[in-house]
C-alpha cells in the first residue's frame, strides 16, 4: 500500500521491506535530531492494523500470546509475540485494548498469516477478528511530543512515543498540522540506537525471545499456557539461549554500511575467520555515526573486536551471554 505522504516535498521512497513509505523527505540527519527532539512524525502507514472485539478479546488472547493481557487496562500499552511450538518467534504484536476493543499493528506482509492464525482458534470464543489495514494507518510521534491528537483516534503510548491509529483518509490532513515529517530511516536509527528488536530484522526461522532481551517487555514468565512456553521456560530456568544480541558501534569511515545479513567474524581472524553471526540492522546515526544490531554466539567475548563483513565494528552488550 502507497502511502500519500510521498508526494510530500522531499520524499524518496523505502524500499525493500518498508516499501510503501517515505525512507528520507532529503535530509536524513535533520529527521533524526527532530524526532530526537520531540518533533514532527513518522508516517508507518504501510504496517497491518489487526483489531479484536467481543467480550471475550482478553481472555482468549490471553492463550494465544506471550503477554499477560487477561486484566490489560484500557489505555495501557504492551508489546506481544506468537510462538511456535518449538518456541520459535512468529509474529510481534503492538497491542492497546481501547475498553471495547484490541488494536494492534503489525510488520509489513505478516497481517495475512497472523489473521488465518487468530481465524482458526476462536472456536466458540465471542470474538472477532479483523484486518482494518485498508482503513486505518500507523503514524509515530516521538517521545516528548505535544502534538494534539485528532479526537477519537486511539493512542498506543510507549516510553519511545505514540502509536496513532489514525484514519487512512485523514492521513494527509495529519501531514499538514504535525510536520515536519521524518522518513523511516530516521526512525530505524533511533530503534537501533534503543536496542529494540524488530521481527524479521533481529529474528529468523529459529530465533527465541531470550536471544533479543524480549522476556519481560514482550512475554511474560508467570502467565499461563501458550503455545511455545515449554521452551521459554526451560531456557529461562535451566540454561542460556544459543545466541545473543549485541549493539555494534562501525568503523565510520566506511561509505557503505554492512547490510542485513552481513557476516560478523573475530577481526583478530580476519577474513577468512569461522562467521560468529550476523548483521540484523544497520543505520546512521545523527550522533553516534554508523551502528548496528546483530546477533551472534553466546560464547562470543564481549569484549571482543568484531569484524562485519570488511568493516571494523566495536560490540556492546544488549543480551548478557
Amino acid at each position: 500500500m502507497k502511502s500519500p505522504l510521498l508526494a510530500l516535498p522531499g520524499a524518496v521512497p523505502a524500499e525493500g521491506h518498508d516499501e510503501g513509505v517515505a525512507a528520507h523527505y532529503g535530509d536524513l540527519f535533520r529527521e533524526q535530531r527532530s524526532l530526537a527532539a520531540g518533533d514532527g512524525f513518522v508516517d508507518l502507514s504501510h504496517r497491518g492494523v489487526v483489531t479484536v472485539s467481543g467480550d471475550d478479546r482478553l481472555s482468549w488472547l490471553h492463550l494465544l500470546l506471550t503477554q499477560h493481557v487477561s486484566d490489560l487496562p484500557a489505555g495501557r500499552a504492551t508489546e506481544a509475540l506468537i510462538l511456535s511450538a518449538n518456541g520459535h518467534i512468529e509474529h510481534a504484536l503492538y497491542l492497546v485494548d481501547d475498553g471495547e476493543t484490541v488494536w494492534a499493528h503489525v510488520e509489513p506482509g505478516t497481517r495475512d498469516e497472523l489473521i488465518a492464525y487468530l481465524e482458526s482458534m476462536k472456536f466458540f470464543y465471542r470474538v472477532e477478528v479483523a484486518d482494518r489495514t485498508d482503513y486505518v494507518a500507523v503514524v509515530h510521534l516521538p517521545a516528548g511530543s505535544i502534538a494534539e491528537v485528532p479526537e477519537g483516534v486511539v493512542v498506543r503510548e510507549t516510553p519511545h512515543g505514540r502509536d496513532l491509529f489514525l484514519p487512512r483518509d485523514e492521513l494527509e490532513a495529519f501531514a499538514g498540522t504535525h510536520g515536519p515529517a521524518a522518513g523511516i530511516l530516521a526512525y530505524e536509527a533511533l530503534r537501533i540506537e534503543s536496542h529494540r528488536p524488530r521481527l524479521g530484522f533481529e529474528t529468523d526461522h529459529r530465533t527465541i525471545p531470550h536471544e533479543l532481551g524480549w522476556i519481560g517487555s514482550a512475554v511474560h514468565l508467570q502467565k499461563g499456557c501458550y503455545r511455545g512456553q515449554e521452551t521459554v521456560a526451560r531456557v529461562h530456568n535451566l540454561g542460556k539461549p544459543p545466541r545473543r544480541l549485541v549493539f555494534l558501534h562501525l568503523d565510520g569511515s566506511e561509505v557503505h554500511l554492512p547490510g542485513h545479513g552481513t557476516p560478523i567474524r573475530l577481526a583478530a581472524d580476519g577474513a577468512e575467520g569461522r562467521q560468529l553471526g550476523f548483521i540484523t540492522s544497520s543505520g546512521r546515526h545523527h550522533e553516534l555515526g554508523p551502528i548496528a544490531l546483530a546477533m551472534v554466539k553466546r560464547n562470543v567475548p564481549v569484549d571482543a573486536e568484531l569484524m562485519a563483513g570488511d568493516t571494523a565494528a566495536a560490540q556492546e552488550t544488549v543480551v548478557e551471554p
